[in-house]
């Protein structure tokens, strides 16, 4: 049973939960997402694998997670990267949070305090297939025209915070 750490909007942990029932109840959990750029500045994206309990088949972030009780955003980060894209960097660099609540499918509803890490690395990624289906690098416009065209191709949370991440990219 993989565990959530719920948390308040300043993200001071206040408890834990079972990550379905946490979803479930729509209930403030910590979350980390993972931006994997190469040297063209192009963004790795993935498309989440169609076995996956919510938004499967969706392009999205390079990698994203919800931190183990006890464990740091960027330990998280850093797990994950090697879980879904057999990846790892020399450096992630916090970038900024953010909080988010929309209804996914599945009745499920995520609600998430999210840790926003921005990282470099021309390696190739070899996915976790239980994770990941395909992947491919974008560049920052072509990203922009494919949300505006098929905005329902990519995830809640990666919409809502592209914009904010390709800021930080020069």
């Amino acid at each position: 049973m993989e565990k959530v750490i719920l948390v308040d909007n300043k993200d001071n942990s206040i408890g834990e939960m079972e990550k379905i029932e946490a979803h479930s109840k729509a209930l403030l959990h910590r979350a980390v997402s993972v931006f994997i750029f190469n040297s063209n500045n192009q963004l790795l994206l993935q498309k989440r694998a169609l076995s996956k309990y919510h938004s499967p088949g969706l392009w999205t972030n390079t990698a994203c997670t919800h931190p183990r009780p006890n464990e740091n955003t960027k330990d998280a980060a850093i797990r994950r990267l090697q879980e879904e894209m057999g990846m790892s960097v020399d450096e992630l660099t916090k970038t900024f949070d953010f909080v988010y609540k929309e209804k996914l499918d599945n009745e499920l509803t995520e609600h998430e305090l999210d840790h926003v890490f921005i990282g470099f690395s021309d390696n190739e990624p070899v996915p976790n297939a239980s994770e990941v289906c395909e992947f491919k690098y974008v560049d920052k416009e072509t990203i922009l025209q494919q949300i505006q065209s098929y905005p329902n191709d990519y995830t809640v949370w990666f919409k809502k915070i592209i914009e904010q991440v390709l800021a930080h990219i020069k």
